[in-house]
């Protein structure tokens, strides 16, 4: 509920902090006092449009704080929590308009868009102007106001949790669908390419060494040449091996001498061995040099073949494996995506199954309730001095396969006077029966607290007597599960509250600003003769006042 109202330099409010309760708040006050003006406050404060003109004559800037309790509100808590703007069972909503006519805006200090103060605002306040839009013109409020209603608030959460999912999961589907036909280009593309180097029998180790194996064929020849004059050079009668075995046997023989040469002898003795080791491995290369002309043919037509491959593959021979593992990864990935498509469309089936099931349970009970609503609406309204007025609540089918609002809309249709048609609410009704359908409405649906506080701008217009009687005694109803607040100017609407509050205008020299003060009990007496009495206040105009309050007060 509204705990504090803090205004400051807005149109002709100098400064005002007002404390607030529970219960019906009741504020009265001469025509022009400027009641509005504590309305305009709240509503800037909730996020509605400013402008600079609103600043007082003089000022920079204007500025509305409002609190709130918000302890038994889960609701409030959530959407706090989920924005990181939650700080304990208080919620300080504050509105700075610059006379520039820009604007900043505040939840618990902490600076925010207005769109947010706005989603805030509407589940802290209903706020009823005459001539003006309401919370319960928009489809979506009555649809919330029905299923309230109708006990089934928690179905309807479940509901938009299966459409919340079956949008997501149709928008993935539809995203996919669209890369479709390009991605059945692609798959076939790289299926080609996966046969041609399938059929190709890559081999790792092939890959590695067939250019050296081609480029030794190529010069096999020559290199027979060269390696066997080499081998002859260190292997004939008078080669550099036989040389140096005869100076292996002379060193030998010197050793029989002088030891001192044995190092020498060890160290030549070691490269003989060596000579002899070069030896045998020129014989055995030369033994394994390819000399047939066919496999070495064979040897450059595959070359040929494999360089063509990489050459259409961007790569090197000895990286067509790789562009082979990339291929594949590709490829299966596309036909990943077939499957996920083909499960995101199980799954999409599922869920519209589950939904129609679900919005056709629903949509039975809301049927029901329609009418049932409607008629006590109806009822009320009749009480509240709308003798002929009549409600109907108009579902609508809905032409969407799913929706949040599930298988139809809704409307809410009046009558004022017998004969007439059912019309849109803002089409027939005018401000002060706008006001009382409101009040009929929320009474109807008051066990279930949608809105903390209710803020009623003259129930009570086109009134009097004994309907004026009895919208007060409704208002303190339903100040039982709401916090209200009621601007009248009837007597009969003004005892009914817990609280009284008047607004004053004073003016001093060229300075006008108002004043709203708390009434006590013989304030409100005094008050309540004044708007029932007229300007002279006789005795037994308080004594009637005294006599009205008390009886509204049992």
């Amino acid at each position: 509920m509204l705990t504090r109202l803090f205004v400051k330099n807005l149109a002709i409010v100098e400064k005002l902090d007002l404390s607030l309760k529970s219960g019906m708040n009741v504020i009265t006050g001469e025509t022009g006092a400027g009641k509005s003006v504590l309305l305009q406050a709240l509503s800037l404060a909730l996020g509605s449009r400013c402008n600079s003109d609103l600043v007082r004559a003089k000022n920079d800037k204007a500025e509305v704080i409002t609190t709130f309790e918000i302890d038994n509100h889960k609701k409030i808590k959530n959407y706090l929590e989920q924005k990181d703007l939650y700080e304990g069972e208080e919620c300080i909503l504050r509105r700075i308009i610059n006379s520039d006519g820009r604007s900043k805006s505040f939840i618990n200090g902490v600076n925010v868009p207005l769109t947010m103060i706005k989603n805030i605002g509407e589940m802290l306040v209903d706020m009823h102007y005459q001539n003006d839009n309401q919370l319960l013109l928009q489809p979506i409020k009555q649809m919330e106001l029905l299923d309230s209603y109708a006990g089934i608030s928690n179905d309807i959460l479940a509901l938009n949790k299966l459409v919340k999912e079956y949008k997501e999961i149709s928008k993935n589907i539809d995203k996919l669908n669209k890369n479709q036909e390009l991605t059945l280009q692609q798959q076939e593309f790289f299926k080609s390419q996966l046969k041609e180097l399938d059929e190709a029998g890559l081999n790792k180790k092939e890959l590695e060494n067939i250019e050296h194996e081609f480029k030794v064929s190529e010069n096999a020849k020559d290199l027979i040449e060269k390696t066997s004059h080499i081998l002859h050079q260190l292997d004939n009668e008078n080669g550099i091996n036989q040389q140096l075995l005869n100076i292996d046997n002379e060193l030998n023989k010197l050793l029989n001498f002088d030891s001192n040469l044995s190092l020498i002898a060890k160290i030549f003795s070691s490269s003989q061995i060596q000579i002899q080791e070069v030896i045998y491995e020129i014989n055995n290369y030369i033994s394994k040099l390819p000399i047939d002309e066919q496999s070495a043919n064979e040897l450059e037509q595959r070359l040929s073949e494999l360089h063509n491959l990489a050459r259409k593959h961007n790569c090197q021979i000895t990286e067509l494996l790789d562009a082979k593992q990339k291929i594949s990864i590709c490829f299966n990935e596309i036909n990943d995506n077939n499957l996920v498509l083909n499960d995101l469309k199980q799954k999409q089936t599922k869920l519209a199954k589950q939904y129609k099931n679900k919005a056709n349970k629903i949509s039975i009970i809301r049927g029901k309730k329609a009418k049932k609503m409607a008629h006590e609406i109806s009822q009320i309204m009749q009480v509240l001095g709308m003798k002929r007025g009549e409600i109907k609540i108009n579902l609508i089918e809905n032409t969407d396969d799913v929706s949040y609002f599930g298988l139809e809309t809704i409307s809410f249709l009046i009558k004022t006077n017998t004969g007439q048609s059912f019309k849109p609410l803002n089409k027939i009704a005018s401000g002060g029966e706008m006001s009382r359908i409101a009040l009929a409405i929320a009474i109807v649906g008051s066990n279930d607290k949608y809105v903390p506080t209710l803020v009623f701008d003259e129930a009570d217009s086109g009134i009097s007597g004994a309907v004026a009687e009895t919208v007060g005694k409704k208002l303190r109803e339903l100040s039982l599960n709401y916090q209200v607040f009621c601007i009248t100017h009837l007597a009969q609407v003004a005892a009914f509250g817990h609280q009284h509050l008047k607004v004053y205008k004073y003016q001093q020299k060229s300075n006008t600003q108002i004043i709203v003060k708390q009434l006590n009990y013989e304030d409100r007496i005094a008050e309540i003769a004044r708007i029932s009495g007229g300007k002279i206040i006789t005795e037994k105009v308080l004594t009637a006042a005294r006599e009205r309050l008390e009886l509204a007060s049992k």
